[in-house]
């Protein structure tokens, strides 16, 4: 199988390349050559928005997007000519935070206020795939977690856990998250091409969510450590303490699950991502939470004990 793999040098589309790579697939990556690349892959170096004829010689099996926009979709189609399989991976985003929960495959796309543009450029993706190659699939996740996340999400907690910090907990903690291991998504991208099921929309993650106080909880027993939480009350604003923000959505993944068989257990899944970041940690990019908790929270937490 020759399966072509658009960028391929951070997180999703790099652990995706790698996954086949490892399985003996003849991979290619199509990226601008500005990062080191996947091993046992083949570079196509090129900006996806200027291809030109560079895909012309090429008849690729499959597909494996993480196309952003309709212009994204459309440039690459029109360099590729034929077509085989199409997988994008799309995002929850797509969906309103004003529907109801959990969010189905059915549920009504318009714009997130929460994500904006990043989830009406996704619909639009979508569509534009869709009206162009209708045997295509489409993947929804939540938050992808596991090996190689360069988003500062798990990897701040192991920070906090590593330097021994408290943790700054939004409220009581019991905002609720779903995860989704790379690894599965991966796998559920292998099902589709075994299993070609008639639908081709699909949500994916983990069936159960897990409140903050509990996911923060797994990340510091990684490092065999628990945490002692100092909660946060609700008018400091969550993102510039916290890695996610104050919304808390649910995705519903049956249509999934009568597929795969069983997902990675989140415990162990941010046991693995431990493991990487402990040996990566210059790939994971930084935000600045530490130094709006000890510049700016701890003397909000202050005022608040001296009202």
């Amino acid at each position: 199988m020759k399966i072509l793999v658009t960028g391929g040098t951070v997180f999703v589309s790099r652990y995706v390349a790698e996954y086949y790579a490892q399985k003996g697939r003849d991979v290619y990556v199509l990226n601008r050559n500005t990062r080191p690349q996947p091993p046992n892959t083949t570079l196509i170096q090129a900006d996806r928005h200027h291809l030109g004829d560079i895909l012309r010689p090429y008849r690729f099996d499959l597909v494996i997007d993480t196309a952003y926009t309709a212009r994204d979709v459309d440039m690459l189609l029109d360099a590729l000519g034929e077509v085989g399989d199409y997988i994008l991976i799309s995002s929850g985003a797509v969906y309103p935070e004003t529907a109801p929960l959990p969010f189905t495959e059915d549920t009504e796309l318009k714009v997130n206020r929460y994500w904006d543009r990043y989830g009406t450029d996704k619909i639009e993706a979508e569509a534009a795939l869709l009206r162009r190659v209708p045997g295509a699939y489409i993947l929804r996740p939540p938050y992808i977690y596991g090996p190689m996340n360069n988003v500062y999400r798990e990897a701040f907690v192991f920070d906090c856990a590593s330097l021994g910090r408290k943790f700054y907990l939004p409220g009581d903690g019991s905002q609720r998250l779903q995860f989704f291991h790379i690894r599965d998504l991966c796998r559920f991208t292998e099902v589709l091409l075994l299993k070609r099921p008639g639908r081709h929309i699909f949500n994916v993650g983990n069936r159960d969510g897990v409140s903050i106080r509990e996911w923060v909880r797994l990340c510091y027993r990684a490092l065999g450590k628990e945490p002692e939480f100092v909660e946060v009350p609700g008018n400091v604003e969550q993102r510039k303490y916290f890695c996610f923000y104050d919304y808390e959505y649910m995705l519903d993944v049956a249509r999934q699950d009568e597929l795969l068989d069983g997902v990675t257990d989140l415990e162990a899944g941010l046991k693995e991502a431990w493991e990487w970041y402990r040996e990566n940690g210059d790939k994971v990019n930084r935000k600045p939470y530490f130094e709006f908790i000890d510049g700016e929270l701890l003397n909000i937490l202050e005022g608040h004990k001296c009202r």
